[in-house]
This record gives C-alpha cells, sequence and structure tokens, in this order.
C-alpha cells in the first residue's frame, strides 16, 4: 500500500486577473456553480438548459437553432468547427495574424483539410484585400477561418467584410470569438458568420472548461452531408444535438455526462450579461479601456496595437527597453495580488497583456493595475 498522502485542503487567495484569461469571475457566477447537483437529465435541468441556449443566442445576435455549450474550453469549441465541417482534402482559406490563426491551421490540417494561409504581421487586424486575393486564386475553397479578436495581441479583424467576401466566394466562415464575445460589437446573423467558437473564461467572467458555440443553417447542412464521419465522437455534433434538444422530434438523448455545476455558471453568466444588455457591455469596455489607455500613456508605455483596430478588452504593450518581464509580473502578484499576461510567440518577452475582461472591467482594477504598474517598474 502507498502511504496515505497529508495533503490539506486548496485554499486559493483572491486575486485581481487582469491577464488574457481567465477574468475576475462575477460573485454571482461562483455562487451559481455552489448549488446542489442534479441529474443532467433532470427536468429542471433540461429547462435550464433551454433558457441557456436563448441566453447563448442573444449574445451571440443569432436564431441558429444549432447553438449551445460544448463541455470544454474555448479550444474544443474551436475543434468542433473544424472536425464537424472539413472533410479530408477540402480548401480552407485561414488567416493567420497571431498565435490561434496558426492553431487553426493546425486543426484544418489534423482533419485532413487543405490549408491555405493568409499572412498579416502580429498587431494588425487580417487584411480583407489580401483575404479577397486568396479567394480568387482559390476558387474551390469550402472555408474561410479567421480570428475575430486575436488574444495574442489585442488587434480586433473587421469580421463583417471578412464574411461578405466569403459570402462572394461562396465559401463557409468559421470564426473565433473567444475573447470578443461579449466584450465587443459581435452580430452572428446580421454579418453572416456560419461557424462561430467562445469560451467562458473572457469576457463572460464565467469560470473555465465550457465553450459556446452556434452553426447556421447552411452550416449544419454541410454537416449532415459529409461524405466521411466526423472524425472525434465526443465533439461529433450529430450526436450531441439530440441532447441539446436539437434532434427531430426535441425529445432529449443521453450523450455525455454534461457539466452541471459549470452549467449553471454559465447561465448565471450570459443572464448578468443580458441584464446589462449588449450595448451597455461593449460601451463599458471600450469606456475602461479608455482610462486604462490614457493612464499607460503617462507611464510611458506603448500600445502593440493601432487604436483604430485596438481591442478595448486586450491590452498588449511593449515592456521597456532594461525591464525585467518576468519580475515585474512577480512583483505584481506579490506585492498586489494582481495577474496580468506575458506575450506570446512573436511577442514573448516583448510585451505584457492587461485584460479588462467582463467583471474585470471596472475602475477599481484599472485605478490598482496602473497604480501597481508606477510602482513595480523601475523609473
Amino acid at each position: 500500500m502507498l502511504p496515505v498522502p497529508q495533503i490539506s485542503a486548496f485554499n486559493p487567495p483572491r486575486r485581481i486577473l487582469m491577464g488574457p484569461g481567465p477574468s475576475d469571475v462575477y460573485p454571482e457566477v461562483l455562487a451559481a456553480q455552489a448549488k446542489p447537483t442534479i441529474g443532467h437529465l433532470d427536468p429542471l435541468f433540461v429547462n435550464m438548459m433551454d433558457e441557456l441556449k436563448q441566453l447563448i443566442q442573444y449574445a451571440f445576435q443569432t436564431k441558429n437553432e444549432m447553438t449551445l455549450a460544448v463541455s470544454a474550453p474555448g479550444s474544443a469549441g474551436m475543434e468542433t468547427c473544424f472536425v464537424n465541417l472539413v472533410e479530408p482534402g477540402e480548401k480552407v482559406i485561414v488567416c493567420r495574424n497571431g498565435v490561434f490563426g496558426e492553431r487553426m491551421r493546425q486543426n484544418v490540417e489534423r482533419v485532413g483539410g487543405v490549408a491555405v494561409v493568409v499572412d498579416n504581421e502580429w498587431g494588425q487586424p487580417v487584411c480583407p484585400q489580401d483575404v479577397e486575393q486568396a479567394l480568387v486564386a482559390h476558387p474551390d475553397a469550402k472555408f474561410l477561418a479567421f480570428v475575430h479578436a486575436e488574444t495574442s495581441t489585442g488587434a480586433l479583424s473587421d469580421a463583417q467584410t471578412l464574411c461578405t467576401l466569403a459570402q462572394l466566394h461562396n465559401c463557409l466562415t468559421i470564426v473565433d470569438a473567444v475573447t470578443s464575445l461579449g466584450g465587443v460589437e459581435l452580430r452572428v446573423d446580421e454579418w453572416g458568420i456560419d461557424a462561430i467558437y467562445s469560451g467562458s473564461q473572457k469576457c463572460l467572467s464565467c469560470v473555465p472548461g465550457l465553450s459556446p458555440v452556434s452553426f447556421s443553417d447552411k452550416a449544419v447542412a454541410k454537416l449532415k452531408s459529409r461524405q466521411t464521419p466526423v472524425q472525434s465522437w465526443f465533439l461529433d455534433q450529430t450526436l450531441v444535438m439530440g441532447y441539446w434538444g436539437n434532434a427531430a422530434g426535441g425529445k432529449r438523448s443521453y450523450h455525455h455526462t454534461a457539466p452541471v455545476n459549470a452549467l449553471y455558471a454559465l447561465h448565471e453568466s450570459f443572464r448578468v450579461l443580458a441584464n446589462e444588455g449588449l450595448e451597455n457591455a461593449w460601451a463599458r469596455h471600450h469606456n475602461m479601456h479608455v482610462l486604462l489607455r490614457d493612464g499607460l500613456s503617462k507611464l510611458g508605455l506603448k500600445f502593440v496595437v493601432d487604436e483604430a483596430y485596438r481591442l478595448p478588452q486586450l491590452n498588449a504593450v511593449y515592456i521597456p527597453e532594461g525591464i525585467d518581464d518576468a519580475l515585474v509580473r512577480k512583483q505584481l502578484l506579490e506585492q498586489y495580488n494582481l495577474e496580468i499576461g506575458a506575450g506570446l510567440g512573436a511577442l514573448a518577452g516583448k510585451a505584457w497583456r492587461i485584460g479588462l475582461m467582463g467583471f474585470g472591467a471596472r475602475r477599481e482594477n484599472v485605478a490598482l493595475c496602473l497604480k501597481a504598474l508606477e510602482d513595480v517598474i523601475p523609473k
């Protein structure tokens, strides 16, 4: 017999999370997650799922019937879209202007698709002219895939224009909205987005581990007409849709044991967003960004992304020359209980990423962050 581990209960400190995610969780959401667990096919839970579906539709601004929450984080939401829609040999125009565009490319190739990459410089949005050239050069392309809000740089791309281009060239769109949902304008039906995924831990200020997704009727038709089976059993939406009430007859079928308490939390976070109102939430994120922007400028910190296409909820700033990146973040954590993010990929060691997401996008967080940076950055 192995010895009995002598381990105390884990008691995390209360941090102020101002990195690229997870964000500060709403107190109401934490409380919702602590409610009694019931069965995932309990009639009361099924009713809660129906409400959650309506709330996700509101946040995405869509009437798509196939709208649900994948029982896994945003990366699984990404894989859900690619593994269900892209078949071996199909060509996908993939826009890459940061880490997460590259992950899209990898998903395409893992399912046997052919990725045609449109590269733009880190910190720049996806260029519509470059995308149009790729679409013209590859008339057999089936999909256009891009990141709406690139978390690695803080750049916001023009999703509406990119979707219009895709429609003109008979392509379905696959859109990453992990960081944009709830923080900036996003209109799935009006812009013609076909498949979209997000994450619970960014502007929704929910616990990590869930991914809201939505598929248009055209995307569902593509899924149902597949010539090959979906690679992943767990993410196969032809199986999952029966659990979320999208199957013929509307009867719920067992697929997997849903993360019951986490879905309570997601239901509450979307309810908080709906009570605030989408446009109010978008305005709040913008207003808090302006406060942070002005304060960071006074500290001499320069943004990676130009203001015209800068995300309000993800602020990437260059680290001043001679400043120890890890030391500053360590001091913020130890002295202020404040977390900001390091740079990713090409920006590793060169930039900090400061999040203003969901519950974290409030004046006291901005004031604390600015004061803490002023104290710990050597003059």
